[in-house]
């Protein structure tokens, strides 16, 4: 029977993780890493590491591919997070798929440019919302919100992967109150999906749109496409 175990008695990566994020970057060679040959960079013992790394390109808004992509994956590591398994593991079809050196150096530099000042005011406070039985509880969430990115509707993959990205963050700084703030943010916007669907129907589609086009900008989301789409590259 196994023990439990909290993924959060790993270290973070030395230095932070995002300047890993850096590192890995620079380091890799033009084709790239592999997704399981990234995790390995990492330490893929520590889910929130590794959550937290495949949610950056997740947060962009506006995709409708590279998002749903990557959930899958996600969803496998949140899942196996919320079973209590001592470290993670992905199918070969997931470990194969690619991510070449442009995706990686803008994974890193997404993860400076919106997290960085996340990180540096992480600490560890509220511990017992980052602990082993906790971090089981914040997996099962986290199936939920991956589930929610899997749907391609406008800022459904933003949000949730945001909330997941300040959670993780969370989980390998213990800092509960990161933890907290992730899990609030995420079931929130699922909550107001749910509703908004209850009471308007198909016009909350438009609305949300129109609402997010604002927030965002049409131009700059637009623009930010093709590079985000160019992240994950076919094995091979």
């Amino acid at each position: 029977m196994p023990t439990e175990t909290s993924s959060t008695d790993d270290a973070a990566p030395r230095g932070g993780l995002i300047a890993a994020l850096e590192e890995i970057a620079a380091d890799a060679g033009e084709d790239g890493l592999s997704l399981g040959a990234f995790s390995h960079r990492l330490g893929e013992r520590v889910f929130g590491v590794l959550l937290f790394a495949l949610a950056i390109p997740v947060c962009m808004p506006f995709l409708y591919g590279v998002p749903q992509i990557v959930a899958l994956p996600m969803m496998a590591i949140a899942l196996q997070m919320a079973m209590g398994r001592p470290e993670p593991w992905m199918p070969k079809r997931f470990s194969e798929r690619q991510i070449d050196k442009a995706g990686l150096v803008r994974m890193a530099t997404g993860a400076r440019k919106w997290f960085g000042w996340v990180e540096r005011l992480a600490r560890p406070r509220l511990t017992v919302l980052a602990g082993p039985t906790a971090e089981r509880l914040v997996g099962a969430v986290f199936v939920l919100f991956c589930a929610s990115i899997l749907v391609p509707l406008p800022a459904t993959n933003t949000t949730p992967g945001i909330a997941i990205a300040l959670a993780s963050i969370g989980l390998i700084t213990r800092d509960g109150l990161l933890v907290l703030a992730g899990l609030v943010l995420g079931t929130a916007w699922i909550a107001l999906l749910v509703f908004g669907f209850l009471f308007f129907g198909a016009a909350f589609l438009d609305i949300l749109k129109d609402f997010v086009l604002g927030l965002f900008g049409a131009g700059e989301t637009a623009d930010s496409m093709p590079e985000a789409l160019a992240l994950f590259t076919p094995a091979g």
